[in-house]
């Protein structure tokens, strides 16, 4: 594999969103990660991919065991890392009553979209400033927008997602946080929403495709010097917080 070509590793790209933007980059000649917490399924993509440009790490990002080992073979294998997508993500109150929502559900919520991404993000930090400009970009949701949550002529005005919503305004923090410490080195840090998707985690209910919630992640993730940092955008531009 070459590794002179940039390289980019996506969490959770197994299916869904993830997959369509690890193909996206496969098209642009990276050499492409699939992060899998579940190892026989991110084997089972290489395999479907068919592509000598595209490689298999498993992690588990709700375990920091998991991730410095994925992290370990990364850097014996690649030596840097140009793009960190956070993509994986659960919605598991999706569809409940919102004062039915427990406390577990919400923990392994936090888990996984926010707590996760924190420890994803600083254990691959030494590699991404190895890279000559690196991309971070955090998976979050037009729901995360307290902006949007607040108005009454928003699409989506109805959704109220205890533990999701909550979980992805937070990742959006971690997001300006991130790009705040980060502001003087090669790396920019941005949130990306991908709009509502048909996926797993919502049944496959989105109107949108994943290809299409793609676009925006693969814009973050291929952003010029004078790009956005710290920022939340869809394929449209900016989003209010």
């Amino acid at each position: 594999m070459n590794t002179n070509k940039k390289v980019v590793l996506i969490t959770g790209a197994n299916k869904g969103i993830g997959l369509e933007t690890a193909k996206t980059f496969l098209d642009h000649e990276y050499t492409v990660i699939i992060g899998s917490r579940n190892i026989e399924k991110g084997k089972q993509t290489l395999v479907d991919l068919d592509n000598p440009n595209a490689t298999f790490v498993q992690i588990d990002i709700t375990s920091e065991t998991s991730i410095k080992k994925a992290k370990d073979t990364i850097e014996k294998d690649f030596g840097k890392l140009d793009a960190l997508i956070n993509n994986a993500g659960v919605w598991l109150d999706f569809g409940m009553p919102m004062l039915e929502v427990s406390m577990n559900v919400i923990e392994d919520t936090f888990k996984v979209n926010t707590f996760g991404v924190i420890a994803t993000i600083k254990y691959f930090l030494p590699l991404l400033k190895k890279s000559k400009e690196a991309r971070i970009v955090n998976v979050s949701s037009g729901l995360a927008s307290l902006t949007q949550n607040s108005d009454p002529d928003y699409e989506y005005y109805a959704y109220k997602s205890l533990a999701y919503s909550t979980s992805k305004t937070a990742l959006n923090a971690i997001t300006i946080l991130f790009a705040y410490e980060l502001k003087d080195t090669n790396i920019k840090v941005n949130s990306a929403d991908p709009g509502y998707c048909a996926t797993d985690l919502n049944g496959k209910t989105g109107p949108r495709t994943p290809k299409q919630g793609s676009k925006v992640i693969v814009n973050l993730a291929t952003l010029p010097d004078n790009g956005p940092n710290g920022g939340f955008l869809d394929e449209n531009g900016k989003i209010e917080w």
